[in-house]
């Protein structure tokens, strides 16, 4: 038997298609982007499959059997029209693609011989087949492996998602400001693409001294060190260099190694330390403060590289010493003497202040004293004074012609204040205290104003002469 004879022969074309589809072409790309419904969704598929026994009988073909060997209905000669059949097999396309497309230009098949009935029964089954692997290639096209790192641990995943954002959203990766997304968290993805996220750490970090907070997307203190440019030979460290950093951070305190030079004893030590305070460093150089000693800077401030420190040998006491207070002079007024007069009736005392100071000698050179205290020993006592404002008598008769000035000048020399070596007799005329009393004086003759004493001396003249100068009262008449 020859083979049937068509004059259109296309496999897998849109003639075959619309053989088998009753008019309606659909194209391989139509397949691909159909859309994809959920198994088992009411009026999204209508099964149209009639297996080939059941269905239309074309013309000039004879009738199959049923598979029951039962003969099928006879033919009636009522052939749709293609234009209906297309447009019933289009509708029913429609509703498994979820879009209504216009069918492109039949190409009518028409057939020479009758193939044969297996032929046609296998039709819709290749068809529906063909359908299904379609949509599934459309499918995994759009599937992605994508090689994701998260604080590196990798693993490798199956993707839909567009770009790096979303597919850290899908696999709950939160990134917070300071995190490193590689590539850039809006980049787009396909397929063997890597995706790599390094979350920040908070580090609070005191650096020789100096506190700031740092971020950083090392996982261990060691990592920060390098990330910083920090130099770990001979540093110290409050922590070990491969302690692990979590994401709540930690406290670091990092000391670098620097070169001190420590001045001491007429001697330069320079050594080479992390030492948190100079007191250290100095320790660190051998050097022993001892009692008072200390040294040019703080010895609580931190060390700085390159730093001089002078060490201060000290020694020191305490040194008492006294002091005179000075009396003050309280004057009165006394009408009995004489103006000019003024006579002391009690001689003042000092007092004494004793003040303690604190002395001390820096490298050998001793310090000005420092004073501590002050406390008063004996107050002391004033002096009283009385001062005449009795208006002076303006001569003594019988006297006034004498030669006092004289008479002065042999007695003391002329001096007012003059004293004999036994203390009895003082002044001008050399009187003792008992008879300037008796002529009215009070206190001391030789306290008293030059005038005054020469006005108790003209009396003395008129009481007695001139026997009470046996040496120097020619004089008076000389």
């Amino acid at each position: 038997m020859s083979s049937p004879q068509y004059e259109t022969y296309e496999m897998y074309g849109p003639a075959y298609a619309e053989a088998a589809y009753g008019g309606l072409a659909v194209p391989p790309a139509d397949l691909h982007s159909a859309e994809t419904l959920a198994y088992g969704t009411p009026g999204a598929y209508t099964d149209t499959y009639r297996p080939a026994y059941e269905g239309p009988t074309l013309p000039g073909l004879p009738r199959q059997g049923t598979p029951d060997g039962d003969p099928a209905p006879a033919y009636t000669g009522r052939d749709e029209p293609d234009g209906d059949a297309g447009a019933r097999a289009g509708s029913r396309a429609a509703s498994r693609t979820g879009s209504h497309r216009r069918s492109p230009r039949r190409r009518r098949t028409r057939f020479v011989e009758r193939p044969d009935s297996s032929v046609l029964r296998l039709l819709p089954q290749a068809l529906v087949v063909a359908f299904l692997a379609g949509g599934t290639t459309a499918f995994v096209a759009e599937d992605k492996a994508i090689e994701l790192s998260v604080d590196g641990k990798e693993r490798t995943l199956h993707t839909f998602a567009d770009d790096v954002t979303e597919l850290l959203a899908e696999e709950g990766v939160e990134l917070g400001a300071h995190d490193v997304v590689t590539p850039g968290r809006g980049a787009g993805l396909g397929n063997g693409d890597e995706v790599s996220v390094l979350h920040a750490r908070p580090v609070r970090l005191t650096l020789d001294g100096h506190r700031r907070e740092v971020w950083t997307t090392a996982r261990t203190v060691a990592g920060v060190l390098r990330q910083l440019g920090v130099r770990q030979e001979g540093a110290y460290l409050s922590t070990s260099g491969s302690r692990p950093i979590g994401r709540a951070g930690l406290t670091l305190d990092v000391r670098t190694e620097r070169t001190v030079t420590i001045m001491a004893d007429g001697r330069a030590r320079t050594v080479r330390t992390n030492a948190a305070t100079v007191r250290e460093a100095v320790e660190q150089a051998g050097i022993t403060l001892r009692g008072q000693d200390t040294t040019s800077v703080a010895q609580a401030s931190f060390p700085r590289d390159g730093q001089t420190v002078t060490v201060l040998r000290i020694t020191g006491g305490r040194e008492i010493r006294e002091e005179a207070i000075p009396f003050q002079v309280r004057r009165t007024d006394d009408p009995t003497l004489f103006r000019g007069t003024e006579v002391v009736e009690s001689a003042g005392e000092p007092g004494l202040r004793r003040i303690t100071y604190a002395v001390r000698t820096v490298n050998g050179v001793r310090q000005k004293p420092r004073r501590l205290t002050s406390e008063v020993v004996r107050a002391p006592r004033p002096q009283e004074v009385k001062v005449g404002t009795k208006p002076r008598p303006e001569s003594v008769r019988g006297a006034d012609h004498l030669n006092w000035q004289g008479l002065a000048a042999c007695e003391s020399g002329g001096r007012p204040d003059a004293v004999d070596p036994s203390g009895t007799y003082g002044g001008l005329y050399q009187f003792d205290t008992h008879t300037w009393h008796k002529l009215g004086g009070r206190g001391r003759p030789q306290d008293a104003p030059a005038a005054e004493q020469t006005y108790r001396a003209k009396k003395l003249y008129v009481r007695r002469g001139a026997s009470p100068w046996p040496h120097c009262g020619g004089r008076l008449h000389g």
